[in-house]
């Protein structure tokens, strides 16, 4: 099982690297604009290769190293943004796969080896870090509510929320379910209605959307490109969702640490349940970037590596790898199909494509918040309030050095610095378990 895993994932950085150096497809949407320029020959790679390494390293190291380091679960900051800069900065299609697929398997081969250092260590610091994802579902839940009031005011948010909570105590009371799907779906109703309605009301009163019909050209032409490349595309769709299938990979910083608890569940009623609340919640997260992923497609003719991020949701779900692989390349192919009828959609309606930047705002916001507080309940787990005390030195020193890891990553990484400096304050004799 551990070779069919290296050479799955060996095959999926090797794909990716090929399709940057083809100006495909990337992971970085801060790369995506240059792509057509090294392509006509614009900018060298050199120079290309250089600035998707300064965009990418720190997502690399602060959110792709810590997350796995914290779960065992590979993602896509890990895995697709060297590979992105790989294929960008190598002029050699066969060389760019090489060293795409070298570095899937450096980075699958080196997991067992830090997973067995870390439960080495005398104060249990990996199994502490399983309370990072205890409070990301119910924080995620609440993203449409957040939204709701950022975009429409307090009052819109208020009866939001009251309407928000009313389902979640009667879900809770009177079904079996868990409440946070069904939180999602009321507040990701209210949400779009209030879009809608917004954009009618604004057209009775004379306001008409803005006029795209001089970008129609461009966007005709940008997607004529992307749909020559699908083959290439369809075949990474495929094999995304078959490596999320096998239980090694995670595709968003809303589903990593859900999927670390689902999948040391033994029973399979309770198995399937999970499984399927975060295939939901990787769903929603998919709707809220559609507008963006759709919009930058069609501008720059390069798509995303994993395309609207609907392949998570078929390799979570799907019943075996052929099946997933199947389901992984069908929906490429519909998203690419689809492009031009979403981007229509938008026009006519700004309010669902303004909601999109509110919805990912929120999201980011609720993760900042939730793993802040799976911090704090791992290290304290590690070490009590002097646990306690060393997170909270490493999160404001991160804090007043202008943030050198992401906001949303220095939870994570100062938890797992705090297991160390734990451990060596034990073997000094200073600290006891």
């Amino acid at each position: 099982m551990e070779v069919m895993h290296i050479g799955l994932v060996a095959l999926l950085c090797a794909m990716t690297a090929v399709i940057a150096n083809m100006s495909a497809a990337v992971f970085h949407d801060g790369i995506r604009p240059m792509l057509p320029q090294v392509a006509d020959g614009n900018m060298t790679r050199r120079d290309a290769g250089s600035t998707a390494f300064g965009l990418s390293i720190g997502f690399v190291v602060s959110v792709g190293i810590s997350f796995t380091l914290s779960t065992g679960l590979l993602n896509p900051w890990l895995l697709f943004l060297p590979t992105d800069v790989l294929g960008v900065m190598i002029g050699s299609r066969v060389l760019a796969g090489l060293a795409g697929g070298l570095w899937g398997i450096l980075v699958v081969t080196s997991l067992s080896a830090v997973n067995t250092v870390l439960t080495g260590l005398p104060i249990d610091a990996l199994g502490a870090l399983a309370e990072l994802g205890t409070p990301v579902m119910s924080a995620f839940a609440l993203f449409p509510l957040l939204a709701i009031f950022y975009q429409f005011g307090w009052r819109a948010g208020v009866a939001a929320a009251v309407v928000v909570i009313i389902f979640r105590l009667l879900v809770i009371k009177y079904t079996a379910i868990y409440p946070e799907p069904v939180q999602i779906f009321i507040g990701m109703v209210m949400l779009v209605a209030s879009a809608i309605r917004k954009d009618l009301s604004d057209r009775k009163n004379g306001m008409a959307p803005p006029d795209m019909s001089g970008m129609h050209s461009l966007f005709d032409e940008r997607k004529r490109r992307i749909v020559k490349n699908l083959p290439f595309l369809a075949v990474t769709g495929a094999l995304i969702a078959a490596v999320a299938n096998v239980g090694i990979f995670a595709g968003s910083e809303v589903s990593i640490y859900s999927l670390a608890e689902v999948y040391n569940q033994t029973d399979p009623i309770a198995y399937d349940a999970a499984m399927k609340r975060v295939a939901l919640s990787e769903f929603m997260r998919g709707l809220a970037f559609l507008p963006l992923i759709a919009t930058t497609a069609l501008t720059t003719g390069i798509y995303g590596v994993v395309g609207m991020s609907f392949v998570f949701v078929a390799g979570y779900l799907a019943p075996s790898i052929p099946i997933a692989a199947a389901l992984g390349a069908v929906i490429i192919c519909v998203e690419v199909f689809l492009l031009r009828r979403i981007s229509g959609f938008l026009e006519q309606f700004p309010s669902i494509r303004n909601s999109s930047d509110n919805i990912r705002n929120s999201m980011n916001t609720l993760m900042e918040f939730a793993l802040l507080i799976g911090g704090i309940l791992a290290v304290m787990k590690m070490g009590s309030t002097t646990g306690f005390t060393i997170f909270a030195i490493l999160y404001y020193f991160n804090e007043v050095m202008g943030r050198p890891v992401l906001k949303i990553a220095v939870p994570v990484v100062a938890a797992i610095l705090t297991g160390f400096i734990l451990n060596i304050l034990y073997v000094l004799g200073l600290f006891a378990i």
